[in-house]
């Protein structure tokens, strides 16, 4: 077997081809992401003990670390406050970026949560024998630099950085310019427990600084970095799946549906309902739309819409809605086709499954769909008819995370049909390779 100073010195070899191409630019990233790419070596060979050890020592800095860090996060409240000028962000923004004691608790207890998963890295996935005695095994293999693009929540960045550790995985992240000061509190907090695990800091990597500069340079790195996963607003993940020239995980949306059918109990409906769209309006597994069987609307709808007035919300309803209820807001073809990230839910009357798949089909976003309904050959429909990555029934749509699932976290929510789907844990964050055992065999 190749030492890992045998493979560090191949992969040198490989980075002095691939950077013959590509010169540094003065932000520096093609060489962070050459730095990454050594640490990535090292890491996937190291113990699963060592990298839990790493992730532990991590969450103890986040605790120990945190009035520094909540210091660094009204710093960058602050500066959003003074950059706004006349284009205000909304109250669901400011939550998403905004940090509280028990938040930073969250964070480090994510990170031990990571730490308690199975090691994903060296699973046998498949294993047979060919007629001719050669033993086949599929096992998981860490994927090597990722990538990760993100805006605004500065959790994200900590997620990330354990995930990618537990997996085996460097990781160079580019926060946004809103959560800059809090993602460095964040990385040091990373870097010291890969340091007390002794393990290469530069598996967890950070931009200088939030010039756009480096999101190019980053989709241009083919060759250093592996894979991309931007997580942010619907124009970074199109700029991102537009211009990479290295793979990429994603979903543009979160444009999620609850469907409350005729069967459903409406004391369920109505919590559901409530939580699917109020618990975190700006996360993007928040209810968008909600559509009623026009059969049950009369009684229920009118309460449904009490129950979310009184948490704040507003709404866009379409012609049979407000047939019931005058006094809602007309919705336009554009609402249905808008995720809010706020504290706005849109209202479509439908007559069943069929109706409201139809919906879901013009306007979602694949992401997450949920049916409330006690008939069974209903919800069965429902699920089975949706496309998208995540399908629920008679539970709320804020579920669609990582953490919920028994990931641990997730480093984001992948809508596309190849590789993953839903949310991203560590046994996404891995490839695979077939590993052949023969005893002499040669091929006729």
């Amino acid at each position: 077997m190749n030492t890992v100073d045998d493979i560090m010195q191949q992969d040198h070899n490989q980075k002095q081809r691939v950077c013959a191409t590509q010169t540094p630019s003065k932000t520096s990233m093609t060489e962070l992401a050459m730095r990454a790419r050594e640490a990535s070596l090292v890491l996937a060979q190291s113990s699963s003990s060592c990298r839990d050890q790493a992730l532990r020592a991590a969450a103890d800095e986040m605790r120990a670390s945190c009035d520094s860090l909540l210091k660094a996060n009204r710093r960058d409240l602050e500066h959003l406050d003074h950059h706004q000028g006349e284009n205000p962000v909304s109250e669901a923004f400011r939550e998403r970026l905004t940090l509280t004691p028990d938040r930073i608790e969250a964070i480090a207890r994510g990170l031990e949560n990571i730490a308690d998963l199975p090691d994903p890295v060296g699973r046998v996935q498949e294993e047979w024998t060919r007629p001719n005695g050669l033993h086949i095994r599929k096992v998981a293999t860490p994927v090597g630099v990722i990538g990760m693009i993100y805006e605004s929540r500065p959790n994200v960045g900590a997620d990330a950085a354990g995930l990618c550790i537990k997996s085996g995985n460097a990781v160079l992240l580019r926060g946004g310019s809103e959560s800059l000061h809090s993602a460095r509190v964040i990385h040091a907090a990373m870097q010291t427990g890969l340091r007390e695990a002794g393990l290469p800091e530069d598996a967890v990597l950070i931009a200088p600084d939030a010039q756009r500069q480096h999101v190019a340079d980053m989709l241009a790195a083919s060759g250093l970095i592996d894979l991309i996963i931007p997580r942010g607003g619907r124009g970074l993940v199109e700029r991102v799946q537009s211009e990479a020239r290295v793979p990429v995980l994603a979903h543009a949306e979160g444009l999620c549906h609850t469907y409350v059918h005729a069967s459903a109990d409406h004391a369920m409906a109505r919590r559901v309902v409530l939580n699917a769209k109020m618990r975190r309006v700006g996360i993007c597994g928040a209810t968008e739309t909600l559509l009623l069987d026009a059969s049950i609307a009369p009684e229920l709808l009118p309460q449904i819409v009490a129950d979310l007035a009184e948490r704040g919300c507003t709404f866009k309803a379409d012609a049979r809605a407000r047939a019931i209820m005058p006094e809602l807001p007309a919705a336009t073809e554009q609402d249905f086709a808008t995720e809010w990230l706020d504290a706005v839910l849109n209202i479509a009357l439908v007559d069943g499954v069929e109706s409201a798949l139809a919906h879901i089909a013009r306007y979602g976003s694949s992401h997450t769909e949920a049916i409330i309904a006690s008939d069974e050959s209903v919800a069965r429909r429902f699920i089975h008819g949706v496309s998208s990555a995540v399908v629920m029934w008679n539970t709320s749509t804020q579920f669609c995370d990582g953490g919920e699932f028994g990931f641990g976290a997730e480093i984001g929510i992948a809508t596309g049909r190849f590789h993953a789907r839903g949310p991203i844990g560590v046994e996404q964050l891995t490839t695979f390779h077939y590993e052949v055992i023969g005893n002499g065999q040669v091929r006729l």
